[in-house]
C-alpha cells in the first residue's frame, strides 16, 4: 500500500485548516453533507467555529495518484502544544505553513522544533500570498534563519518551498497567483518529499496511542500509528501501560479514515493510522503490542503545565439556578474525565473540597471552562496563578517570550506598560510603519495584559506569546491598579441607581438585571473597592419640578466574557460560571466579611 502520513503545523491563524479544506475539496474527497461551502470542514467543534482557531487535532485522508495520504490538522495556539506534541508522533513529514506577511511567529518556532526533534521531513508553504502586504521571499529567508537557529541539519535546512493561497485553493513553486490553477502542487510535493512510513509488517505488533475518543457503544477508542506488524478484529493484544504492566485484551473493532469519516475494517497493517476499541483502561502515550512478544514503545513526553486555577462548587446566592450539573461529585467526575483525553492537564483534590487544575496557559484552562459551561455545568473558579517550583533551593517561575507588532504611534505606551511588568526588551525593529518588539517577561506579570493591549493599540496591534523556560523568581507581585464596584444588596438593577454610580468607573451590568450582595458590577476609577447601590430606585412624590422628566445619559455597560473575567479578577474575587451567565463576585460576599478577611 502506497502511504504517506503528513501533519499540518503552523502558528495560530496562519491558514492550516483552510489549506486542509482546499486539499479535501480538490481531491474530490467525500465530506459531510451538512458542511456549508463557506465553513471550514475540519473545524467541526462549535467553539472552534466561534473563535476561528483549531483546538483539537483532527485526522482525515485523501487518495491521490493511488497513494493514501493521511492528513493530521494540528492546533496552532501555544496553549495546545500538548496536542501538537503527541499527534506529531503519527506523522512521517510535515507541511509548515508560514504567513506571507507575518513570517515565522512564536508557535512556528515551537512546532518546528518538535518536528525537527522527531526527524520529520519538512515542506515549507508560504501561505496567504494574496495579502496586500505579502512579502513571500523575505518570509522564506526568515524561515531559513529559524531552521538554522533550531540546529537543523543540511538536508532539513534546504527545505522544499511552495507558495499558496489556501483560501483560494491555489499553490505553486513561484509566488505568482496568476500562474497557479489548483492546490495539486501540494499533493505532488508530498509524494516527492515526504517518505513512506518506516515500518515492517512482518515484525511483532507495536502501535503507539496518540489520541483518545469515546463511543457510547464501543467505549474508549484509541487512535495511533501502527509502527510494526498488523492488527485484526477479534485479535488478542497486549496493552502496556505507563508503569510497564502488561494486560491481555481483545480488539473489538478497527477503523481507518476515509475522507473525514471512520470506516470499519477487518485488519490493518504497519504504517497506517487507525482507531481501535476493546481496551477499557488505555490512555494516551501507551503501547498496544503483540501478546507473545510485548515490547513497549517510548512514552510520549509532554511539557509541564505553567498555570493553575482552583475550581469549586458555586455557593453564590444564585447558585444552582442555571446549571444541570452543580454538585461536587459531578464536577469532580467531569474534571477527571478530561484527563483521559488531555495529557497536558493535571487535576488534584484539595482538603477543602475544591480542585486545583493545572494547564499550559490561560486559554487552555478557559477552553475547558467554556466547554464545561456549555455542557450544563455550574461552578466557580479562582484567579489564574503561575506554577512555581523549587530547584536546588531556588524558587523558579515560568517566563514567556512575547512578540508584539504595533503601529509606531502606540509603541511608546506598550514599552511603558511592559516596563511596569518588569519585562526585558530583547529586540526591536521597524518595518512598513510598524514596530516589532520581542520581550521576555514573567508569566505571572503578563496575566491580564492582553485586554489592556487591545485598548492601547486601538485593536491594531498583534500580540503572541510562548512559554520560554523556568527562571529564578524576580520577586515582583503584580496587583491590579483599579478596584471593583461591588453591589451591597441583592435585587434588580435600576437605571436611577446605575446613573448615580456610573461616574465612579466602568459598569459591567445594565438596567433590570438581577444582582446579589458581593457581586462585582463594575471597575472603579481608583484603587480600592467601592460598595455601591445599583438597585436604588427614585423616590416618587406628588411634587414636580422644572427638571423632572429630563433624561439622564446612561453609558453602555461593558459585557464581560469569560476570557475578560478571568483576566480581570484578583485574589479576592472569583468568576461564577453557569450555562447562562458569567459573573464576577467577591470571595467574601458582605462588606463586613471582606474587611475582616483583609485584616487577617
Amino acid at each position: 500500500m502506497n502511504l504517506r502520513n503528513v501533519a499540518i503545523i503552523a502558528h495560530v491563524d496562519h491558514g492550516k485548516t483552510t489549506l486542509v479544506d482546499a486539499l479535501l475539496r480538490q481531491s474530490k474527497t467525500i465530506v459531510k453533507k451538512e458542511v456549508d461551502e463557506k465553513d471550514l470542514i475540519m473545524d467541526s467543534n462549535e467553539l472552534e467555529r466561534e473563535r476561528g482557531i483549531t483546538i483539537f487535532s483532527k485526522n482525515a485522508s485523501v487518495v491521490f495518484k493511488d497513494t493514501k495520504i493521511n492528513i493530521i490538522d494540528t492546533p496552532g495556539h501555544a496553549d495546545f502544544g500538548g496536542e501538537v506534541e503527541r499527534v506529531l508522533s503519527m506523522a512521517d513529514g510535515a507541511l509548515l505553513l508560514v504567513d506571507a506577511k507575518e513570517g515565522p511567529m512564536p508557535q512556528t518556532r515551537f512546532v518546528l522544533k518538535k518536528a525537527l526533534e522527531l526527524g520529520l521531513k519538512i515542506i515549507v508553504i508560504v501561505n496567504k500570498i494574496d495579502k496586500k502586504d505579502a512579502r513571500p521571499h523575505f518570509v522564506v529567508d526568515r524561515t531559513f534563519d529559524l531552521f538554522i537557529d533550531l540546529g537543523a541539519d543540511e538536508s532539513s535546512a534546504y527545505f522544499p518551498t511552495l507558495f499558496a493561497s489556501g483560501r483560494d485553493g491555489l499553490a505553486g513553486k513561484i509566488a505568482d497567483l496568476s500562474k497557479m490553477d489548483s492546490i495539486i502542487p501540494v499533493f505532488d510535493a508530498i509524494l516527492t518529499h515526504i517518505p513512506e512510513p518506516i515500518c515492517d509488517p512482518n515484525k511483532p505488533l507495536q502501535m503507539l496511542v496518540s489520541t483518545l475518543g469515546k463511543d457510547n457503544f464501543k467505549g474508549k477508542i484509541a487512535t495511533g500509528k501502527i509502527l510494526n506488524g498488523k492488527i485484526e478484529k477479534g485479535q488478542d493484544v497486549a496493552h502496556i501501560n505507563r508503569e510497564g504492566k502488561v494486560n491481555i485484551c481483545r480488539i473489538t473493532s478497527i477503523s481507518t479514515f476515509v475522507g473525514l469519516t471512520k470506516v470499519e475494517m477487518e485488519k490493518a497493517v504497519a504504517g497506517d493510522i487507525v482507531s481501535v476499541s476493546g481496551i477499557a483502561d488505555i490512555t494516551i502515550g501507551e503501547t498496544i503490542a503483540d501478546p507473545d512478544n510485548p515490547k513497549a514503545l517510548p512514552l510520549l513526553s509532554i511539557e509541564e503545565p505553567t498555570v493553575k486555577m482552583v475550581f469549586m462548587v458555586n455557593d453564590s446566592p444564585f447558585g444552582g439556578v442555571d446549571g444541570e450539573f452543580k454538585t461536587s461529585s459531578q464536577i469532580a467526575k467531569r474534571l477527571y474525565k478530561e484527563l483521559e483525553t488531555d495529557v497536558a492537564l493535571k487535576v488534584s483534590d484539595n482538603i477543602d473540597g475544591t480542585w486545583t487544575v493545572q494547564g499550559r496557559g490561560e486559554l487552555h484552562l478557559a477552553i475547558l471552562i467554556e466547554r464545561m459551561r456549555r455542557e450544563g455545568y455550574e461552578f466557580a473558579v479562582s484567579r489564574p496563578q503561575v506554577i512555581t517550583k523549587i530547584v536546588d533551593g531556588v524558587k523558579l517561575t515560568p517566563f514567556e517570550k512575547v512578540f508584539i507588532e504595533t503601529p509606531e504611534e502606540y509603541s511608546g505606551v506598550i514599552i511603558q506598560k511592559m516596563g511596569k511588568r518588569h519585562a526585558n526588551l530583547d529586540n526591536m525593529s521597524r518595518l512598513d510603519g510598524n514596530t516589532n518588539m520581542e520581550f521576555t517577561v514573567s508569566t505571572k506579570e503578563l496575566i491580564g495584559f492582553r485586554s489592556e493591549f487591545i485598548v492601547d493599540t486601538k485593536g491594531l496591534g498583534i500580540i503572541n506569546s510562548a512559554f520560554f523556560e523556568f527562571l529564578p523568581d524576580d520577586g515582583f507581585v503584580r496587583t491590579r491598579e483599579r478596584g471593583s464596584l461591588v453591589a451591597h444588596q441583592t435585587g434588580e438593577t435600576r437605571l436611577y441607581g446605575l446613573t448615580n454610580v456610573q461616574d465612579r468607573g466602568q459598569l459591567f451590568v445594565g438596567p433590570a438585571q438581577r444582582v446579589y450582595e458581593g457581586q462585582v458590577v463594575g471597575q472603579g476609577a481608583r484603587s480600592g473597592d467601592i460598595w455601591v447601590n445599583v438597585c436604588k430606585e427614585k423616590q416618587l412624590s406628588n411634587m414636580r419640578s422644572k427638571g423632572d422628566g429630563v433624561s439622564v445619559h446612561f453609558n453602555s455597560p461593558k459585557t464581560m466574557n469569560l476570557d475578560e473575567a478571568l483576566e480581570y479578577i484578583n485574589d479576592t474575587e472569583l468568576v461564577e460560571v453557569t450555562p447562562k451567565h458569567v459573573r464576577i463576585r467577591k470571595i467574601h460576599l458582605t462588606e463586613l466579611d471582606e474587611k475582616r478577611a483583609r485584616r487577617k
